[in-house]
C-alpha cells in the first residue's frame, strides 16, 4: 500500500513522515517546545549548516512537532514539501519574497481578500515589487501583464468573498508557457479543490482557518508542488538558480537535488524563515495536526449545511442574491465544475440584503447562534458585513471587484445542526 492510492480521510490521519515518536513509541505527535538542538559533535554541526545532511539545529527554522505537520499537509495536498510559517499572512508574503526583488512584478488575480490586497497594493511596494492586479475573468489578462520581470501569478483558488471560482488551469498554462508559476492560495477550499492537480506551481493556506478548524490557532503554510522547472527558467529566477550569498554561495536547485525537487520549498525555510523569523510555535503546529485530521470530515458537514443554508436563502423574500457556486452560471458555472470536488461548493455563502447597509446592520446584530467574528472556516458559524468591517477599507475599485455591496452579507457556515443554522437566519433576517 502506497500513500499516493490512500484517500484524504486516511493521509489525514497517516499521512507525512511521522509515524510514532522515535524516543518514547508516542502515537500523538509530541510538543518539542525547545528552542536547539544538540549536536553529536562538531563534524555533525558542520554538516548540518552546510546542508550536507538534514536535521534540526533551531526552531526558528524547524523543529520535529512542525515537521509532522508540513509533511502531513504536504501528503494531503498532493505536493513534494511544505513550510509552516506563523500566520497565513507570512504565507502570502513569503510566496512571493522567495522569488522576486526590487524591481520585479507578479501578476495578481483581482478577486483577493482584503489583507491580501492590502500586503500586495503597498506593502510589498517597499520591497520594490510592483503587483500588477487583473481581472481573471479573462484568463489572457494574465499574459497581457506579464514581461521579463515577472515572477510569478498569484490568485485565490475560491475567492474571499467573491465566491467565483478562479480559473487555475488556464492561467496555468499560460503562465507555464512564458516561465511564470501560479501561486494559488486555498484558504477557502482545502480538498474542495486541488490546486496542483490543475497546474499550479506553489500552494498557500491560512492554516488559522479550515485546517485548524477551532478558532484557536494563528498559523500558515506554504505547499511546493515539485512540478514547476525552475532552472529551466534561470534567468528569471535568480533567487533558485544564482549562488546565494547568504548561504555560503548555494545555488537552491543545485542543493535541493538530493532531496528532491523541493528547491522553492528549501530556500524559503533557509533563507526567509531564517532571516525574517516568522516561524510557527510547536504547540501551534500541534494544534493544527489536531484539526487536520478531522478536516476531510468538517469539510463534509461544512459543505452539507453551506447548501442547505444556500438553498434556504435563494428562496427568501428579503434576499435579492446569493452567491454560491451552485447557483452560478455561464462561464463562472463552467469553472465551478472543472475545479470543485464532485458535490462540494465549500463553506462561504455570500448573499445580499434588498434592505442595504441598514438591513446588513441589522441582521447581523440580531443573530444568535453565528459569531459576528473577522475570520472563516471555525467549526461554529460564523458572519460578517463587509461594508462595516475591514473590506470597507479597500479601494473603490477592488471593493466593486470583490462584489462587496452595501447590504451584502458573508456567511462562514459551521458544522452544527443545518436546521438550527437555518432557525437563527430566519429570525435575524425577519428583524433586518
Amino acid at each position: 500500500m502506497t500513500l499516493e492510492h490512500l484517500k484524504p480521510e486516511t493521509i489525514a490521519l497517516h499521512g507525512g513522515a511521522y509515524r510514532a515518536d522515535p524516543a518514547s513509541g508516542a502515537v500523538a505527535v509530541p510538543i518539542y517546545q525547545t528552542t536547539s538542538y544538540q549536536f553529536q559533535d562538531t563534524g555533525h554541526a558542520d554538516r548540518l549548516f552546510a546542508l550536507d545532511e538534514i536535521g534540526h539545529i533551531y526552531t526558528r527554522v524547524s523543529n520535529p512537532t512542525q515537521d509532522a505537520f508540513e509533511t502531513r499537509l504536504a501528503a494531503l495536498e498532493g505536493g513534494a514539501a511544505a513550510v509552516a510559517v506563523a500566520s497565513g499572512q507570512t504565507a502570502s508574503a513569503f510566496s512571493i519574497l522567495n522569488l522576486a526583488g526590487a524591481g520585479d512584478n507578479i501578476v495578481s488575480s483581482t478577486d483577493l481578500y482584503g489583507g491580501t490586497w492590502a500586503l500586495f497594493a503597498a506593502s510589498l511596494k517597499h520591497f520594490g515589487v510592483e503587483v500588477r492586479f487583473v481581472d481573471p475573468a479573462d484568463p489572457e489578462n494574465f499574459r497581457r501583464a506579464t514581461d521579463e520581470r515577472t515572477r510569478a501569478y498569484y490568485a485565490e483558488a475560491l475567492p474571499n468573498p467573491k465566491l467565483n471560482v478562479f480559473p487555475i488551469r488556464e492561467v496555468a498554462d499560460i503562465g507555464r508557457s512564458l516561465g511564470v508559476p501560479l501561486i494559488v492560495d486555498n484558504t477557502a477550499a482545502p480538498l474542495v479543490i486541488r490546486p496542483l492537480e490543475h497546474g499550479a506551481a506553489v500552494v498557500v493556506y491560512s492554516a488559522t482557518k479550515y485546517i485548524g478548524g477551532h478558532g484557536t490557532t494563528i498559523g500558515g503554510a506554504i505547499v511546493d508542488g515539485g512540478n514547476f522547472p525552475w532552472e529551466e527558467h534561470a534567468a528569471r529566477f535568480a533567487t533558485l538558480n544564482a549562488p546565494d550569498p547568504s548561504y555560503h554561495g548555494k545555488v537552491w536547485v543545485e542543493a535541493a537535488q538530493p532531496l528532491g525537487p523541493i528547491a522553492y520549498a528549501l530556500r524559503v525555510r533557509t533563507v526567509l524563515l531564517r532571516d525574517v523569523g516568522a516561524a510557527i510555535s510547536p504547540f501551534n503546529a500541534f494544534l493544527l495536526i489536531q484539526g487536520l485530521e478531522t478536516l476531510p470530515l468538517r469539510i463534509r458537514q461544512h459543505n452539507n449545511n453551506a447548501v442547505k443554508v444556500a438553498d434556504f436563502l435563494h428562496n427568501h423574500p428579503k434576499v435579492g442574491k446569493v452567491i454560491f457556486p451552485r447557483f452560478q452560471t455561464g462561464e463562472e458555472k463552467r469553472r465551478a465544475d472543472a475545479y470543485l470536488r464532485p458535490g462540494s461548493y465549500g463553506a462561504l455563502v455570500g448573499f445580499e440584503l434588498k434592505g442595504g447597509r441598514e438591513a446588513g446592520r441589522r441582521f447581523i446584530d440580531a443573530l444568535q447562534l453565528f459569531y459576528h467574528v473577522a475570520n472563516i472556516g471555525d467549526a461554529r458559524s460564523l458572519a460578517i458585513h463587509p461594508a462595516t468591517t475591514t473590506h470597507s477599507q479597500l479601494s473603490g475599485e477592488n471593493q466593486l471587484s470583490a462584489g462587496v455591496t452595501p447590504g451584502y452579507v458573508r456567511l462562514s457556515v459551521g458544522i452544527e445542526d443545518a436546521d438550527d443554522i437555518i432557525l437563527d437566519l430566519a429570525q435575524a433576517l425577519d428583524k433586518a
